[in-house]
């Protein structure tokens, strides 16, 4: 899977991750946080999923990569919502697995949904945070969730 850092260019997953521990590297004296989030986009000719990962160094900046793909139109936003979900928790699983191959186990993954309080998706917060809640990871909803409605929105359209 490729992702595209706008400082970078084109990454494995892998070599995002090693970019991750570096710049966590430079400033050891910042707390950081891990986020992960997806959302899509109904075009003409599919659907354009995004999914996106931040590093956010706290008080001080971030980097982000994503990845984007058209997938066949989905036409229900419950589905589609479902499908963002997945993808962002098929890719924390990822990234949790290669930060404990390279020693990082404590570095915690937190996953951003396109789903909030106001709008056509409040009926879905129960059921996709509880299925991101139960896989093991934290879950953030609209306004809290940057990587989702801000980073990988940005890319969907």
């Amino acid at each position: 899977m490729m992702f595209y850092s706008p400082s970078k260019g084109e990454m494995e997953l892998n070599e995002v991750i090693i970019d991750i521990l570096n710049y966590t590297r430079e400033d050891i004296t910042r707390s950081y946080k891990l986020l992960v989030g997806s959302d899509s986009h109904p075009h003409q000719q599919g659907t354009c999923f995004v999914s996106a990962i931040i590093i956010h160094r706290q008080g001080k900046g971030a980097r982000y990569y994503y990845n984007k793909s058209m997938e066949q139109k989905i036409k229900s936003l419950r589905q589609r919502i479902f499908y963002e979900a997945s993808l962002s928790l098929a890719l924390a699983d990822q990234i949790s697995h290669l930060l404990k191959k390279y020693g990082q186990e404590d570095m915690k993954v937190e996953i951003h949904l396109d789903v909030g309080t106001h709008g056509e998706t409040k009926d879905l917060i129960k059921e996709v945070t509880g299925m991101i809640v139960n896989s093991g990871f934290a879950a953030k909803i609209k306004p809290d969730a940057c990587a989702a409605s801000k980073v990988a929105d940005k890319h969907t359209k």
